[in-house]
């Protein structure tokens, strides 16, 4: 056989058994609330090996919530940000700020709450009178809904920021703060026992209802220089969340990363976070989180068809 007979079958064998994907591209990406379900979605993915098969890593670094990860996506330190808060992100583009929306993360808000500790007199979020009230970080989801309660019931509050669901819950079960903020599973052993109760969903804001309050983020220089890797992120991340709810290996990986209870996690899945909620394709609801951007100072005016357009580019197809 000739040398060049030889080197043609020798470079036929080494792409029959050179696995798929060895010179994976990777995305650094920001996800919130390490252990809830929503920002579980890359790292699941990524365990799966879903994401490889669109050759892609994931380098992933999990934030207290949606403010710090519209920070850590403006400062270049990540590709792409998982939940950022939607008024947050319209606040910083109308800024200025080279930021590009690429899919929605949380549509509905059915999963996130507000509770007090067993031994508080309050009932209900209406009765509330002084008392302070949690959410992560400014400019997250958690922080537009307390602002929204505390506009739409009239209420006397003092919104304060906890960061993650961990830390918040120490500060209301310690007295440092009246009212804790969560997001499903997180908290919910403890109304289950009656050490908690629940008070408020955001969903109890009928508008709310039908928003995207969560998106996903990038930079227009990532965009521009990643956007067939972005495209693939997107198509590999929603086949993640199609595995999720449809695997039976999805809940017990899902367990043994967020070291949370089954009854628990079993709950969050039948009464909080259905796989609708999780879609990404459509930015639901834009018009109404411009007017709560501009009643809560995040916009000074409401953007114009041209920048929404500039602002949310959503791969087709993803």
């Amino acid at each position: 056989m000739g040398k060049k007979r030889l080197g043609v079958l020798l470079a036929v064998i080494v792409s029959c058994v050179t696995p798929h994907g060895l010179a994976a591209e990777t995305l650094k990406i920001a996800s919130p609330i390490r252990g809830s379900w929503e920002g579980a979605i890359p790292e699941l993915g990524k365990q799966a090996g879903i994401f490889r098969k669109y050759d892609l890593d994931l380098d992933i670094l999990y934030t207290q919530g949606g403010g710090e990860t519209l920070q850590v996506v403006m400062s270049g330190s990540v590709d792409i940000g998982l939940s950022a808060g939607v008024l947050g992100s319209l606040g910083a583009y109308g800024k200025g700020a080279p930021l590009r929306i690429v899919g929605a993360s949380s549509t509905g808000s059915r999963e996130t709450f507000w509770w007090v500790a067993a031994k508080s007199p309050l009932q209900s979020m209406r009765e509330v009178d002084g008392q302070s009230i949690a959410y992560s970080t400014t400019g997250a989801s958690s922080h537009i809904t307390v602002l929204r309660f505390i506009s739409e019931y009239g209420l006397k509050a003092k919104p304060v920021a906890t960061g993650d669901v961990p830390g918040t819950i120490t500060q209301v079960m310690s007295g440092q703060v009246d009212i804790g903020w969560s997001v499903a599973p997180f908290v919910l052993d403890l109304l289950s026992t009656r050490a908690a109760r629940m008070i408020a969903r955001a969903s109890d804001i009928a508008a709310i209802r039908e928003q995207t309050i969560r998106v996903q983020i990038t930079s227009a220089s990532n965009l521009a220089a990643k956007k067939d890797a972005i495209a693939r992120y997107m198509k590999a991340y929603n086949e993640t969340v199609d595995w999720m709810y449809s695997s039976p290996e999805a809940v017990p990986r899902y367990l043994a990363f967020s070291g949370l209870a089954e009854p628990a996690v079993r709950l969050m899945l039948r009464e909080f976070i259905p796989k609708e909620s999780l879609q990404t394709e459509k930015i639901m609801g834009v018009g109404e989180s411009m007017k709560d951007a501009v009643q809560f100072k995040f916009l000074s005016t409401p953007l114009s068809d041209v920048e929404l357009k500039e602002l949310i580019q959503v791969p087709a197809g993803s």
